[in-house]
């Protein structure tokens, strides 16, 4: 990522030329910070969640469960977010302007709120070509919750062609279809901000 649809590109190069819009200073800035998460963060965090999954689990410490947990989820989100801000500032040095993909997901107080904010580009993406398609919210509230899942479980398939990413995705769906459906039928319940973050940075995680 990011992914950019033919409308957000093509016009600008269209009208592009080696000078007109180029930020070179921000752009620099970006590509370090990118490369900065995946070199100093990732890379390094890995070698560690590496350590901690080679163990077996009779020889697994707490140490090692930690870090294989917090740790892997720290990285995916350095080494993905690092290429991405890479890949952004490129674009920026040529002058191309392309759509962020990363909004602090591990924010987020909701699984919705974090699919908002994660991979967005991807996320767009699906709603687009598949929930909208299937039907989007113009049908009725289990219809919707069907769209949900379907759209989920062939957004994990998009990420390899395997049954462990058809398990991530139904996992994911069946989150999202639960956060709205306690949103419709318990509107006034609401966890505190803090105990939503941290339930939903453990079930992303």
């Amino acid at each position: 990522g990011p992914i950019v649809r033919p409308s957000q590109l093509l016009p600008q190069l269209k009208r592009w030329n080696s000078t007109a819009n180029t930020k070179f200073k921000f752009g620099i800035l970006l590509f370090a910070v990118g490369l900065f998460k995946k070199l100093v963060f990732a890379d390094s965090i890995a070698q560690f969640v590496n350590q901690a999954y080679s163990i077996s689990a009779s020889e697994l410490t707490i140490w090692s469960h930690l870090m294989a947990f917090y740790g892997f989820t720290l990285q995916i989100y350095c080494d993905f977010s690092g290429y991405t801000d890479m890949a952004l500032g490129l674009s920026w040095l040529l002058g191309i302007r392309l759509p962020g993909n990363f909004n602090s997901p591990y924010a987020s107080s909701s699984l919705i709120e974090f699919w908002r904010r994660w991979h967005i580009t991807l996320s767009s993406w699906l709603k687009d070509y598949l929930y909208i398609p299937l039907g989007g919210r113009g049908t009725s509230f289990l219809g919707q919750l069907k769209n949900v899942m379907i759209t989920m479980i062939l957004g994990g398939l998009w990420h390899g062609a395997n049954w462990t990413f058809v398990v991530w995705g139904l996992f994911h769906a069946i989150g999202i279809a639960t956060n709205h459906t306690l949103r419709r039928t318990l509107p006034q319940f609401k966890l505190p901000h803090w105990l939503a973050w941290l339930i939903t940075f453990h079930f992303v995680g």
